[in-house]
């Protein structure tokens, strides 16, 4: 699975005061951590940007002059974009456009232009769809835009886009769903998703594991890439294959099988617990690991 590092974010004070003070050798720190880290992407997301849209392409030269590793241009600036596009090195991937007649056309001629990847996310003027259907809709209509444009379905990582389990459970299962039917929607295509956002809102020692398993059950259906937290180091290594029994209990849980708790380790225990909450088998709550 891609991974793509989400830690260069403009929301963080530690990447907000050093953007603002031009601290290179801080962002260039923090940009080289996620690479070793095993990134296989660099995020850089610095918001709508509408001050200084120029932001972006000083960014991107700053991690290039470190880093030999792509970067996702992160903005709903069309503006900053294209500045980091004017500036990488190396083929960057646009995140994101989507299926708002303004993203349509402002976002996605951009990737026609500068001949890139662009993560397309299934949004549009009428809100995110609230199903896997709604959302396998709203999809195939932007496809064809960017299509019509000459973007074709392997240059597309389509996002479902992934709401926090805490006030959304049925569209956890519905992203589930929609990445199954995906490869049979728009052949050729790739996928990703802002893993974070699933445990947004959630206590704050909880929100690793709700990551952590439901990238595994993501992963299981085919799902290419994610945008995820560099620095979860037992993230990377159930994705990598390092942790094979945690990635068993996940699986029977979502198969359905009659696993018993009572005889399994305590950390396949939590993770049985959570799969549990994550195919909407247990409604979520702060305590689902207690009970």
């Amino acid at each position: 699975m891609v991974l793509i590092g989400e830690n260069l974010h403009i929301i963080s004070q530690k990447v907000s005061d050093a953007v603002t003070q031009k601290d290179k050798k801080t962002l260039q720190q923090m940009a080289t951590e996620q690479a070793e880290a095993g990134m296989d992407y660099i995020d850089l997301n610095v918001g709508p940007a509408r001050k200084d849209p120029e932001v972006m392409g000083w960014l991107a030269e700053v991690v290039q002059e470190v880093l030999d590793v792509p970067l996702a241009l992160d903005s709903t600036n069309p503006l900053a974009v294209e500045a980091g596009l004017k500036a990488a090195k190396w083929p960057p991937l646009i995140n994101s456009a989507s299926g708002k007649q303004e993203s349509k056309e402002r976002m996605l001629p951009l990737a026609a232009k500068y001949d890139c990847e662009v993560i397309l996310s299934v949004l549009t003027d009428q809100g995110i769809p609230s199903d896997a259907e709604t959302r396998a809709e709203s999809i195939m209509d932007t496809a064809a835009y960017a299509n019509d444009l000459g973007i074709e379905n392997e240059r597309m990582w389509i996002d479902p886009i992934l709401l926090p389990v805490s006030v959304a459970q049925q569209g956890v299962v519905a992203c589930l769903e929609f990445t199954q039917m995906l490869p049979d929607l728009l052949p050729g295509v790739k996928s990703t998703i802002g893993l974070s956002n699933i445990s947004n809102g959630v206590p704050e020692e909880l929100r690793g594991i709700l990551n952590r398993t439901y990238l595994v059950m993501l992963q299981r259906y085919g799902m290419h890439s994610a945008i995820v937290d560099a620095f979860d180091a037992e993230l990377r290594d159930l994705v990598r294959g390092n942790l094979p029994g945690v990635v068993d209990v996940i699986h029977k849980v979502m198969d359905g099988e009659d696993v018993d708790l009572a005889f399994l380790p305590p950390k396949e225990r939590d993770y049985a617990k959570t799969t549990k909450v994550l195919v909407g088998k247990i409604l979520y709550s702060h305590t689902w690991l207690e009970t």
